[in-house]
């Protein structure tokens, strides 16, 4: 349906950022602590590309919509489950490149975003 320009690869690459997350979250160390936090990074992380590929398969333009404001939201629940474990994590080198990563998607789909509300 309204698909970006191929230059953005969005299918691909958040594809690659959930599996990037996923990878991460299985370096970390578990505890009581942070096991909620990790399983919440895990979801959050890898919901942008489910509702980025619903978003393609959208069925009218208030669906696409929709599904791209919640790829927005769950960006945004990232950045924050990815600034909780920086708390108490030394993964930093993975976590700073999850983190620009994160944040040029999250810009991304603001854009989006607001381009739809024109």
């Amino acid at each position: 349906m309204n698909q970006l320009p191929n230059k953005y690869d969005l299918p691909e690459r958040t594809t690659k950022f959930g599996v990037s997350i996923i990878r991460f979250c299985k370096l970390l160390k578990r505890d009581p602590v942070s096991d909620p936090i990790i399983n919440q990074l895990v979801r959050a992380g890898t919901s942008v590309g489910a509702n980025y590929a619903e978003a393609n398969n959208a069925s009218s333009k208030k669906d696409f919509r929709n599904k791209i404001f919640l790829c927005k939201k769950e960006s945004q629940e990232t950045k924050y489950w990815l600034q909780m474990i920086g708390e108490y994590t030394t993964e930093n080198k993975e976590l700073d490149k999850l983190g620009r990563e994160n944040q040029e998607l999250l810009m991304i789909f603001q854009k989006i975003c607001s381009s739809l509300d024109n």
